[in-house]
């Protein structure tokens, strides 16, 4: 009877739900055994987007927001966000002040999670310089806080393919809830997410 029950469509995809809510708790020990070692290269640089909660967040969204979106953002969001984010590591790195940041990441989460809640689906230009816009903070933050004696290269390689594979469970979970009750449930997700990136605001 209770396997049955999950088996259905929206049983299944609040299982789904879950299991993504979980991933959002605890990112860092999911992917434990792939960046232990290398602390000041690569394994510092693919651990830090997985251990800060407003990183994960804001990442995880644009991968849900493209996969509500549909169509060219799907891949186009997600694949944007870290060549761009490139470009704010690069400042990170090289000591150049931004202000703002915090702010702008916090805002990022905001966002995004009010656009998948309210299903925004803008032209795609627009969506791409929302997510321009939010990548440079996110990978300023990630540059800045480079450790010493790291490997920047290494580094930047790292927390891009971390970002990339947020991006992607950001995609999978969407494309699975989306259909739910008309997409209710992944505006759901969106909303939490907002609220989340109000908590860091205020914080």
């Amino acid at each position: 009877m209770i396997t049955s029950r999950f088996n259905s469509g929206p049983g299944r995809a609040a299982l789904l739900a879950a299991s993504g809510l979980i991933v959002l708790s605890h990112p860092a020990p999911l992917l434990a055994h792939i960046i232990q070692g290398n602390a000041g290269g690569f394994g510092s640089g693919f651990e830090h987007p997985l251990t800060g909660a407003d990183h994960f967040l804001a990442m995880f969204a644009v991968g849900l927001w493209g996969a509500q979106m549909g169509g060219r953002p799907v891949w186009s969001l997600p694949v944007t966000f870290p060549l761009i984010m490139v470009v704010g590591g690069v400042l990170g790195i090289a000591g150049f002040v931004l202000p703002g940041t915090e702010i702008g990441i916090a805002l990022s989460i905001v966002a995004l999670g009010l656009a998948i809640a309210f299903a925004w689906h803008p032209a795609e230009w627009v969506a791409l310089l929302l997510i321009a816009v939010f990548a440079i903070c996110h990978g300023y933050a990630h540059g800045a806080e480079l450790p010493r004696a790291a490997d920047p290269a290494d580094y930047a390689i790292g927390f891009v393919l971390a970002t990339g594979a947020i991006h992607l469970i950001g995609i999978g979970v969407g494309l699975l809830l989306n259909p739910v009750w008309n997409g209710r449930v992944s505006r759901s997700l969106g909303g939490l997410i907002a609220a989340a990136g109000v908590y860091y605001l205020a914080a």
